[in-house]
């Protein structure tokens, strides 16, 4: 009976494992790089957003809202292939006016909602920075090194550059490339080439190291915000 029982408890926590690995298993097809290509050009398989307001337009993701059709908050379109951890992140998009942003390593709180770490995208001073959303708020400015205590604030410990060099040449209305890379609790975010953020979070408490991938769309003024070529390359 005794090793029944053991034998029985050593296959169920094989399956839990089995199943949490699968959970974490990201479902998609490499490029020629060794990236998971998360979106096919053609719709939103994998995908999961209020269809009011996302589609695919002229074969990118486009989000979306109008003055006859706002959005009462913030809403997120989700990839449902995985969950990210250790990984290189690259998307390119662009912008018409007011504010979105990608989420990553974040938690789906249900009804398209999302918190969690956030690399902005806006047509105001807030492009560019490490932003934390339903969360610790602003992690990093633009141009900053930063370190974030257990418990405490974020702290400057250096810079990446001056935020006018960074930000020069980008055009939130044309295509631009953000680059998020993620290896444990370090954070790196880029635009263009250039590092707009560089983060270590130390506060465990707080912190994620790992979760969903998201992409916003602000509450507020009408906007539209376009994504394509979003491509993950997971870093052992």
């Amino acid at each position: 009976m005794r090793s029944g029982i053991l034998l029985g408890l050593g296959m169920i926590l094989v399956g839990a494992v089995f199943c949490f690995g699968e959970e974490k298993k990201i479902d998609a097809p490499k490029n020629d790089q060794g990236a998971h290509v998360l979106f096919n050009g053609k719709d939103l398989a994998g995908w999961d957003g209020n269809p009011k307001f996302w589609s695919v337009k002229d074969g990118v993701i486009t989000g979306m809202t109008t003055k006859e059709e706002p959005t009462k908050g913030n809403t997120f379109l989700i990839w449902k292939g995985g969950t990210l951890k250790d990984f290189e992140l690259r998307v390119m998009w662009r912008l018409e006016n007011h504010n979105s942003g990608i989420q990553y390593r974040s938690k789906d709180r249900g009804n398209w909602v999302v918190n969690g770490y956030q690399a902005d995208i806006a047509d105001n001073d807030f492009l560019g920075i490490l932003y934390e959303e339903g969360g610790r708020g602003i992690l990093a400015n633009v141009g900053e090194k930063v370190t974030i205590p257990a418990g405490g604030k974020p702290q400057k410990t250096g810079t990446v550059g001056e935020k006018a060099d960074i930000k020069k040449g980008v055009n939130h209305k044309e295509w631009n490339e953000y680059v998020i890379i993620c290896k444990g609790n370090h954070i790196e975010q880029k635009l263009n080439g250039k590092t707009t953020v560089d983060v270590m979070d130390d506060d465990a408490a707080k912190r994620a190291m790992e979760g969903i991938l998201a992409f916003q769309l602000h509450a507020g003024p009408p906007m539209v915000v376009q994504f394509k070529e979003v491509t993950l390359k997971v870093l052992e």
